[in-house]
C-alpha cells in the first residue's frame, strides 16, 4: 500500500469518526428536546445535524477514492456499503427538514415592529377566536382544534416520531456498513 493510499484510507476513516459520531448523537437526541420544547437547543441540533451530513459526505468521497485507487470498486460489498451510505444521505436531508418543522412548530409567534405578536392582532380584530379545523382524519371527518398551542404540540410530536424512526434507521444503516468494511466478503 502506497502512501496516498494510507493518506486517503486514514482521511476515510478520520472524517468516518469526526462526522458520523456527531450527526448520529445529534438525531437521537432531538426527540428528548422536541418533548422538553426546547427550541434553541433544537436549533443547535438541528444545525449540527447539517453542517456534519455535509461533512460525512467527504466519508463517500474518500471512499470512492479509495475503493478506485485499490481497483475494489468491483467488488460487490464495497457497492452496497456506497448505496447504503447515499441511503442514509438521503435520511438525513429527511431529518434536518422535519426538525425545521419541529421548531417552526414549537417556536413562538414572529413579533411586528409594534411589539406585539401578528396573531394576537388578529384574535383581537376578530373578537373571541374561532375554532380552526387541523386537517382530515381518515373517515374524512375534520377535528376542531380550540387553540393553535395544540395544533403546534401535535405537529411537533409527529415530527418527534419521525425524526425518532428515521434515526433509527440510519444508525441501523451505520452499522451495516462498518459490519461490510471490517467483514468484507
Amino acid at each position: 500500500m502506497s502512501f496516498s493510499d494510507r493518506l486517503v484510507l486514514w482521511l476515510h476513516i478520520g472524517f468516518a469518526i469526526f462526522t458520523i459520531g456527531p450527526v448520529t448523537m445529534a438525531i437521537s437526541s432531538t426527540p428528548r428536546y422536541i418533548r422538553r420544547r426546547d427550541v434553541p437547543v433544537l436549533r443547535y441540533l438541528t444545525r449540527i445535524t447539517m453542517i456534519f451530513t455535509i461533512g460525512s459526505l467527504l466519508v463517500l468521497v474518500f471512499g470512492i477514492v479509495l475503493g478506485q485507487l485499490d481497483h475494489d470498486y468491483s467488488k460487490p460489498w464495497l457497492t452496497a456499503a456506497a448505496t447504503l451510505f447515499v441511503v442514509a444521505i438521503v435520511l438525513l436531508v429527511l431529518i434536518v427538514r422535519d426538525q425545521r418543522r419541529a421548531i417552526r412548530a414549537l417556536a413562538p409567534e414572529p413579533f411586528t415592529p409594534s411589539g406585539t405578536a401578528a396573531a394576537a392582532d388578529d384574535a383581537g380584530a376578530r373578537g373571541t377566536p374561532e375554532p380552526r379545523v387541523a386537517g382530515s382524519s381518515a373517515g374524512g371527518l375534520a377535528q376542531p382544534v380550540s387553540d393553535g398551542a395544540t395544533l403546534s404540540a401535535d405537529t411537533a410530536s409527529v415530527e418527534r416520531g419521525r425524526i425518532a424512526a428515521m434515526g433509527g434507521v440510519v444508525n441501523l444503516i451505520w452499522l451495516a456498513i462498518l459490519v461490510l468494511m471490517v467483514w468484507q466478503p
